[in-house]
């Protein structure tokens, strides 16, 4: 049976590895805070770019509506995921459901943010062509995202893409997610002609002095931007929804652990007092009947 001394190791080394969950619950607590008020952020900057977008529909229809069909679907896609572990089925839900919808589609251009998404996309037969490292910091989503944009637009220019779309964990509430898609491109057309006939805010329309053609182009290049942002926000919004879930259930166990042990050492440190007064005893008992 272990000694006193083992359990009492055992015990420092599950109350260490407690303090260890404590503390990434704590970080995965705030980093959600912070991710989620940057999603937060975007909903004025994409009210102005929506009302960009509704200007030019209204002066310049033909800039945006002129999209013709796509026959040969030369797709993009971006997943988002984690370079980092201990976050559940993060990467396996979102790796499950870019396969399911890219069951039909041959030879697609992958981008992925994040080396274990990759490793699994892979494994699945979906080489990724570039791979991004998932910023470690709110700051560092808008380097990334800038890199995103300047690849896609290169991809769609010389690779003749026509269709993008993102695959991300989209945060909810609390510890709940779930994965979504979005195509960026091309604009969905429904949602354009829903804009063009809405009412305008005011009872004069402003007035557009850059060429259409050139502010379509920047239009585009923000939505892109607003998307991927909020992509990649989202994502490491979950991918820390996720981690703390882990880390909860962790705590739980190792709540539980730590209680088992502890009765464990409690037990064996009273079987060695008993033992030792048994031998005490024994030893009196054994001295009384000598000197008789």
């Amino acid at each position: 049976m272990p000694s006193l001394e083992t359990w009492k190791r055992k015990i420092e080394t599950v109350e260490d590895l407690q303090l260890v969950v404590k503390t990434m619950k704590a970080l995965a607590a705030v980093n959600i805070h912070q991710y989620e008020k940057a999603v937060n952020s975007l909903i004025e900057y994409e009210r102005t770019l929506t009302m960009g977008i509704q200007i030019l529909l209204k002066n310049h229809p033909q800039a945006l509506l002129s999209m013709k069909a796509i026959v040969n679907q030369r797709l993009a896609v971006v997943v988002f995921g984690s370079d980092q572990g201990m976050c559940g089925q993060f990467n396996e839900k979102i790796t499950q459901f870019t396969l399911d919808n890219l069951e039909s589609v041959e030879y697609p251009w992958v981008l992925t943010i994040g080396g274990r998404i990759s490793d699994r996309l892979e494994a699945k037969g979906y080489q990724s062509q570039l791979c991004l490292r998932v910023p470690s910091s709110l700051t560092g989503i808008t380097t990334i995202v800038q890199e995103i944009v300047i690849t896609l637009e290169d991809w769609l220019r010389e690779k003749q893409i026509n269709q993008i779309w993102v695959f991300y964990n989209q945060f909810q509430s609390g510890v709940v997610y779930h994965p979504e898609k979005v195509q960026i491109f091309p604009l969905n057309l429904v949602w354009l002609r829903e804009l063009q006939r809405q009412k305008w805010v005011s009872s004069t329309l402003p007035m557009i002095t850059l060429p259409p053609k050139f502010l379509a182009s920047a239009l585009f290049r923000q939505y892109f931007f607003v998307c991927l942002y909020r992509a990649c926000a989202e994502s490491l919004a979950s991918e820390n929804a996720s981690r703390l879930a882990s880390m909860q259930a962790a705590e739980k166990n190792i709540t539980e652990r730590l209680t088992e042990l502890q009765a464990q050492f409690q037990h064996q440190r009273q079987t060695n007092i008993t033992e030792e007064l048994l031998d005490i005893i024994a030893g009196f008992e054994a001295l009384s009947y000598t000197s008789i």
